[in-house]
Parts: C-alpha cells; structure tokens; sequence
C-alpha cells in the first residue's frame, strides 16, 4: 500500500470519531496537526484537544491509536498529543463553524 493511500485511509478513519461534546468530527474541529506515514507502514499522528482540562483528554488519543490500529496494513501508531500551538476555533474547517453556527 502507498504511503498516501494509507494516509488517506488514516485521516478517514480519524473522521469517524467525535468530540463528545460537539457534533462534529476531530479532523474538522481542527484537532489533528499531523498525520505521517512513517517507513514499515507506522503512523504517527500529532493532535490537540479543545483545552488541557478536556474531559476527553486521556480517552480521546487512545480511541485514535486504537480506531487506526485496526486499519488493514497498519504496523504501529504514535499518538503524540501537543499543547504547542493551542487550539483555537480558527483552526476548524468552514463545515465545523459552520455546523456549530461560527459562521
């Protein structure tokens, strides 16, 4: 499998789980900074939360490890969570402000 092929893959995946407190995805809420196909099929995914007290902020990065574990081909995964730049709302797509009317 191409490396863009398994990203793609990956990033479809990372749009199947929600914050619980919003009907929307992490992928559009702007939560995942990186997403990286590393030799031997290994990703790494670089992610925030909407805030450090985030009541989601140990079961959020586990249920990504596990949801992209579970992809045909996929050797290891790297969840890596950063405060580093912080979240904010203008990292959401226009589907998401739009969806939570911040548009």
């Amino acid at each position: 499998m191409m490396n863009d092929e398994l990203r793609e893959k990956v990033i479809k995946e990372i749009q199947t789980i929600f914050d619980p407190e919003l009907p929307v995805n992490i992928w559009e809420l702007g939560l995942i900074y990186k997403v990286e196909i590393l030799p031997i099929n290994n990703v790494q995914v670089v992610m925030t939360l909407t805030a450090p007290s985030c009541p989601v902020a140990q079961s959020l990065p586990v249920e990504v490890d596990q949801k992209i574990r579970a992809i045909e081909g996929v050797n290891d995964v790297d969840v890596i969570v950063t405060w580093n730049p912080p979240w904010d709302k203008s990292m959401m797509s226009e589907a998401a402000q739009l969806e939570l009317g911040f548009l």
